[in-house]
């Protein structure tokens, strides 16, 4: 039987792609005052992004139960014994922690491997990607989740913010709290190290900002998947696009908006490149 793959949301693979793959996606929940949405399912990027903007309070975010991981397993249970659950950082979130607990309840009745990427974003969303290629074309379950643990050294995210006040407040600033008292006037570039968001430089200018996720993101010696994603500016994602292109042409680009349960924590203008690097 075909292995099934299941990632959560934070992966930021579209709902499109997802069903292209053959993929099934577990939402986090994000919550404005007593109202709670199941991410992108219950409430758009759109919606998302306009009340982030517009709300004086900041939402919070929940990680999926165990109970919504075993609904899951127990439905794809039913045309597979093989299943390979891909999450973000644990240092982030509990959702990794809510897919282990879950695996326990189905004890016996399937094969389960969970994958703690120690990563977000595309940067999760690439490796989802040739995970669920590979097993299209019949790696089995063992074999697919040594693969995707080794990938997570090969993933990496560059990401531009416009603030740091939204990752501050949101208790997930991590490896960058230094950076804090010295953001009035310049722009931060992060990655993920460790599992947490960690500094990399600082910008003046979004367009010095654009020109850094380019030189970097392109600036690996062997490339296999890239991806491009934003908040709020999708423009700033065409011209990254664009200029990724120009120097890398014929490369695979998956494009994203920004879940809004990392856009709680990124705020507006952020944008992101994730490569993966080939084997």
């Amino acid at each position: 039987m075909t292995v099934k793959v299941i990632a959560d949301t934070l992966s930021d693979i579209t709902h499109d792609l997802a069903e292209e793959l053959g993929l099934t996606l577990i939402p986090l929940y994000v919550r404005f005052g007593e109202e709670i949405y199941k991410d992108r399912v219950e409430i758009t990027s759109e919606q998302f992004y306009e009340r982030l903007v517009n709300e004086k309070d900041l939402p919070s975010t929940t990680q999926p139960s165990p109970n919504d991981f075993l609904a899951l397993y127990k439905e794809a249970a039913k045309t597979t014994d093989e299943i390979l659950v891909i999450c973000l950082s644990s240092k982030l979130s509990g959702s990794y922690h809510s897919a282990l607990q879950a695996k326990e309840m189905m004890e016996g009745k399937c094969r389960i491997e969970v994958v703690d990427t120690k990563l977000v974003a595309l940067a999760i969303g690439l490796i989802v990607v040739k995970c669920c290629r590979k097993a299209a074309e019949g790696t089995g379950l063992t074999e697919l989740a040594a693969w995707a643990s080794e990938a997570c050294k090969r993933s990496h995210l560059i990401a531009y913010f416009d603030t740091l006040k939204y990752l501050a407040k949101g208790g997930r600033i991590g490896k960058a709290q230094g950076l804090l008292g010295s953001m009035l006037s310049v722009k931060p570039i992060l990655t993920m190290q460790d599992g947490e968001m960690a500094p990399l430089t600082r910008v003046r200018s979004k367009s010095a900002g654009v020109n850094y996720l380019v030189n970097s993101g392109t600036g690996y010696p062997k490339i296999d998947l890239i991806g491009i994603e934003h908040c709020t500016t999708p423009e700033d994602a065409d011209l990254l696009t664009k200029m990724v292109q120009d120097k890398l042409p014929g490369i695979e680009i998956f494009h994203s908006i920004i879940s809004p349960v990392i856009g709680t924590y990124s705020g507006p203008g952020a944008m992101a490149i994730s490569v993966l690097e080939k084997e």
